[in-house]
């Protein structure tokens, strides 16, 4: 079962100069697209417990579009092991106007990561 969201990076979202955005921005979309994984597996929103890894490949600016997928790939008892991939879909193009943008004919890989979710027995409703 694979899950994704959508979503625009704002200059809320900019924490640096240039208009970057915080790489922790990508981990919180990662929480949610867990969170709606482990909904959809378990019947209830879970625990995240750890990250295994998180590698920042590519930087994400102010009006970037940001696809992050995640998947469950094990399951144990009560933990749920997952994948996730953010990827840009849409740039700005200021260079043209203010308002002018891309659709990237390839997304742009900007962060991966692997991490542990625990749902508790007995929160557990679906199996």
């Amino acid at each position: 079962m694979e899950t994704m969201i959508r979503v625009r990076m704002s200059a809320h979202d900019a924490h640096y100069g240039g208009n970057l955005v915080d790489g922790a921005r990508m981990l919180e979309l990662f929480g949610d697209v867990a969170t709606e994984l482990l909904i959809r597996h378990d019947g209830d929103e879970g625990l995240f417990r750890a990250y295994d890894s998180v590698e920042f490949l590519s930087p994400v600016y102010a009006g970037d579009y940001i696809e992050a997928v995640g998947e469950i790939v094990s399951c144990g008892n009560t933990s749920r092991k997952m994948v996730f991939e953010a990827r840009k879909v849409i740039a700005p193009r200021p260079d043209i106007s203010d308002s002018a943008c891309d659709v990237l004919s390839e997304p742009i890989v900007v962060c991966r990561a692997s991490g542990t979710c625990v749902t508790p027995k007995d929160k557990q409703r679906r199996q």
